[in-house]
């Protein structure tokens, strides 16, 4: 939607935000990395309660109280292993020698901070708050992005780290997963609010990104050969991109219909297609994405990470590959009644079709949805390196 109220402020506040991300990304410094983090939730925080919906204030303490307090852990670990170690690097962490207690405490110290961030069931319920009352700008950002960063942790912090303690405590993340997978599916079936529901969304495919990091260990523990390790891993990390930009464009979608009618409510809607036609077939490929329709991104790291998951165990597969008909299910369902069907009230029949600034934005994102859906390779090729050398330090014991 278009910001009347400081936008200026309003572009500052993101420009910020971009930065402290950039730092979050390119830090081999544990405590910057710490710093970058903790100033990731000022920009955010701001953004959502100036800018944000009549419930913001609810919204913004949850959202801070949340982040804050599972990073208050990590801190204490990384306070821990500089002692243990005498350098804030974290790749001297990574040879840094702990016994399994050690593991195991740093490991649930991580998993706080990193699982609040991705979120993971049970500390997800901050999400859905946050986005509702987020303006689009900033829902755009917290799916697309800052989600992610939970993932990366686990993939720069738990695992090399911790690879015995991952071990041990593997099941307990591929529970989490699976319950996010199969019951946050469930119940984003019946939200009525589309920002609500594809919050909802993002949990179950985020899901998919921590059960592809963490099945590695069980095909560890059941076979020699590394290839179901690897593929577990590119299939969550191309997950993690996937999810960026499909997230993001159903949120501007959600943000284009707000703009014109001031209602996220799926009930306001029916009939779009008849007088948004481009707009309706944007949204219908975004969906479609969203449910994993092979050709797009959504499909590319689902199938990956239920293959590996094949290779652990069937059952895994099996609850995995149930997001395939309970996704489509819920983004269809909120498609159906929203895009088709006649149209639902006069306001409806007064709806603009997207000008040329909305069809360049959706454009591109489409652009990269079909592209990394049809030809994954180049993206897989770019972190087979880094993979390889995370496959590494998981399979040699630091007892």
């Amino acid at each position: 939607e278009v910001i009347q109220y400081k936008p200026s402020q309003y572009m500052a506040a993101f420009l910020i935000m971009e930065g402290v991300m950039v730092g979050v990304f390119a830090s081999l410094d544990a405590m910057l990395f710490y710093v970058f983090w903790e100033a990731m939730l000022i920009p955010m925080f701001i953004i959502i309660g100036v800018w944000g919906g009549p419930n913001r204030v609810y919204a913004t303490i949850k959202f801070f109280l949340y982040t804050f307090l599972g990073s208050v852990f990590m801190l204490v670990a990384l306070i821990y292993m500089y002692f243990k170690s005498g350098s804030m690097e974290i790749l001297a962490f990574h040879s840094l020698k702990l016994g399994l207690t050690e593991q195991v405490l740093i490991f649930v110290a991580f998993l706080l901070a990193f699982a609040v961030k991705v979120p993971m069931w049970p500390v997800h319920t901050w999400l859905p708050d946050a986005h509702v009352e987020a303006p689009t700008g900033g829902s755009v950002i917290l799916a697309a992005i800052m989600l992610k960063i939970g993932g990366y942790g686990f993939l720069r912090f738990s695992l090399p780290i911790t690879p015995d303690a991952s071990n041990e405590l593997d099941w307990l993340i591929i529970a989490m997963s699976l319950i996010a997978v199969v019951y946050i599916g469930f119940v984003a079936l019946v939200q009525q609010d589309m920002k609500k529901l594809i919050a909802y969304s993002s949990i179950a495919h985020m899901g998919f990104v921590t059960l592809g990091f963490f099945i590695a260990f069980t095909i560890m523990a059941r076979s020699e050969a590394s290839g179901g390790i690897a593929l577990g891993m590119q299939g969550g990390m191309v997950q993690m991109v996937s999810h960026g930009f499909i997230s993001a464009a159903l949120f501007l979608c959600v943000g284009v219909l707000y703009d014109r009618l001031h209602s996220r409510q799926i009930d306001d809607y029916g009939g779009v297609v008849n007088v948004m036609p481009w707009f309706a077939a944007f949204m219908v490929f975004f969906a479609m994405a969203n449910a994993g329709l092979p050709g797009t991104s959504g499909f590319v790291g689902e199938f990956m990470v239920i293959l590996a998951s094949f290779r652990a165990d069937f059952w895994f597969a099996f609850l995995a590959a149930t997001t395939l008909i309970i996704g489509a299910a819920y983004t269809l369902w909120m498609v159906k009644r929203v895009v088709y069907g006649e149209i639902g009230s006069a306001k409806v029949a007064a709806l603009q079709d997207i000008n040329k600034r909305e069809a360049v934005v959706l454009t591109s994102l489409a652009v990269a949805v079909l592209v990394l859906g049809i030809w994954p390779a180049p993206l897989i090729e770019v972190m087979d390196v880094s993979i390889e050398n995370l496959v590494k330090h998981i399979a040699v014991t630091k007892l």
